[in-house]
């Protein structure tokens, strides 16, 4: 009989998930993951790129008493990045907070290229932030922005303020003010506590969304970044359910006999894809969530599994062992045509597409275990960019510039990203236990 322990432990264990279906066990198609609840991740940058472009952030002038340190919070996402490698703040030894008072020559000498300097001013109930971005070499002005917040979401406004400036310097948007989601569980055995979070792309001002005593798996965001999709064991077998983030209301999607699992979003919100075995082995189908019809898109004797859709909405990735190992394929919509994409090694899973649609990111077994890949569509060369060796479940920032995923650290889960270059990555341990799973949520607005 397999228990919640054995669930646990078989994420890990027997990565093509789908070898867990039998009669007496179901085949779970996402890894479980989990972590100590309540608790905000801390940030570990592992490897730094040395392309990174040097940069200052100038602690702030501040009137009155902030809850957060705003210049701080703007040079960890910065370097969390991989684009920036921020001057150590000892190395500081001059502290402008407005443009006119910037002196380009001491910026120059400490061969910084970027700068930014700001002043953080408290209003009735809130807080006021004004900063300036400098370029450097160019001596000149790049942005002058002011941003209001409420007294409890200055790290919101800072996470806004890096959006603006990545931006402004690499003209790509920033995704700084994402957010991620996540399941953790604790205890032991039978005695485990599961929940679902969704914290800020940083893992701080983490909120619980759900707890159960049984397995929660998959969450998935909807394109609007208002509601998950995950797998639940509540009733004792996988049921899909859409819940809404902030009010909590949800519904129960799917409760078919045998495999509900691995729901994915259609680009449009309308659709939702995943792997049922309601008929048979598992399969790809489609619900629309409106009227709840299904269709059915890939018919074979092997276990699919694992979709993502393809940010046109034409076609979609999935995971099959029909060649005889899990490889990855693509489903074409209207003409049905199924082609397989990965033919490096023996094992390529959890396909997912960068939001260019050019690129996919996946797991992908090699000498050194399981680790996260790309593979470019065009030419098929797949390369390995994660240096971990028990990686599971990549996710791709909506900016495509970071993959977060699951690995294992100490004998614990834990979650890292790298960049989609590989040239950087850092790592979100939990204070204690295991996380795993992680979703990163599309832009928010």
């Amino acid at each position: 009989m397999l228990t919640k322990a054995g669930l646990w432990k078989g994420a890990w264990s027997g990565r093509w998930l789908a070898s867990l279906l039998s009669k007496s066990t179901i085949l779970i198609s996402a890894l479980l993951m989990s972590a100590m609840a309540h608790a905000n991740l801390t940030i570990e940058i592992t490897r730094g790129s040395d392309q990174a472009l040097p940069i200052a952030v100038v602690p702030f002038a501040t009137e009155g008493a902030p809850s957060e340190d705003v210049a701080q919070i703007i040079q960890d996402n910065l370097e969390r990045s991989g684009f920036f490698s921020p001057l150590e703040r000892n190395a500081i030894f001059e502290s402008p907070n407005q443009a006119e008072d910037v002196q380009f020559g001491t910026w120059r000498s400490l061969d910084v290229r970027y700068l930014v300097v700001g002043r953080v001013t408290e209003t009735g109930g809130g807080y006021r932030i004004e900063y300036d971005l400098m370029d450097v070499s160019g001596q000149r002005q790049m942005l002058g922005e002011t941003i209001t917040a409420e007294s409890g979401n200055l790290r919101g406004a800072a996470h806004l303020a890096s959006d603006q400036i990545f931006e402004a310097i690499t003209d790509i948007r920033g995704a700084f003010s994402t957010r991620i989601a996540y399941v953790t569980a604790e205890g032991v055995g039978n005695t485990m506590q599961f929940g679902l979070y969704v914290a800020d792309a940083d893992g701080r001002n983490s909120q619980q969304v759900l707890t159960s005593d049984e397995p929660i798996l998959s969450p998935a965001w909807s394109p609007d970044g208002r509601k998950l999709a995950y797998v639940s064991f509540e009733t004792e077998r996988p049921a899909i359910y859409i819940q809404e983030v902030d009010s909590g209301r949800r519904v129960r999607a799917t409760s078919f006999e045998g495999l509900n699992s691995a729901p994915a979003w259609s680009p449009d919100g309308r659709k939702l894809a995943m792997s049922l075995s309601k008929d048979g082995q598992p399969d790809i189908y489609v619900m629309d969530i409106a009227n709840r019809s299904f269709e059915r898109l890939t018919q074979s004797n092997s276990i699919d599994t694992e979709p993502d859709w393809a940010p046109d909405g034409r076609s979609l990735l999935f995971t099959s062992d029909r060649s005889g190992a899990p490889q990855i394929y693509r489903y074409t919509l209207g003409s049905g045509e199924t082609q397989r994409l990965t033919f490096t090694g023996d094992y390529n899973a959890r396909g997912r597409f960068s939001p260019d649609g050019e690129e996919l990111f996946l797991i992908h077994r090699s000498n050194q275990g399981f680790q996260v890949a790309r593979q470019n569509l065009e030419s098929g060369r797949l390369v390995v960019i994660s240096e971990t060796q028990r990686d599971e479940s990549p996710s791709v920032a909506p900016n495509g510039t970071m993959v977060i995923f699951a690995t294992q650290q100490g004998g614990n889960g834990v979650l890292s990203a790298v960049s989609a270059d590989g040239r950087s990555s850092f790592r979100l341990p939990s204070p204690q236990g295991d996380i795993r799973e992680p979703a990163w949520s599309p832009f928010l607005n």
